[in-house]
């Protein structure tokens, strides 16, 4: 069963790191479905933007410990995909860089 891109897509990460990456080495950086593999990223970010895909790296984190009273647990476990695009190809604006 094919995904929709605009499910594997969560978000755009927008940090100082984030924004730095895509400037300098044409990287977009997104939070991603955890069950996504790195074709299905690729492709959505090629549907998605209308630009060449050239490599993906994913990275997944564990959720972090929150507590609030005497009460803890963890929040949900997340994946981040970063995604350089092909050379000569326009990278996307998806915010203002604060």
């Amino acid at each position: 069963m094919t995904k929709n891109p605009y499910q594997l897509l969560r978000k755009p990460i927008i940090t100082e790191k984030g924004l730095d990456v895509k400037e300098r080495t044409r990287t977009l950086c997104f939070q991603v479905d955890p069950a996504a593999t790195k074709a299905e990223v690729k492709q959505a970010v090629q549907t998605i933007f209308k630009v060449k895909v050239e490599s993906v790296r994913t990275a997944t984190f564990q959720g972090k410990m929150r507590r609030r009273g005497r009460t803890s647990g963890y929040g949900p476990d997340w994946k981040k995909a970063y995604v350089k695009l092909k050379a000569g190809e326009k990278v996307p604006e998806y915010v203002e860089n604060v």
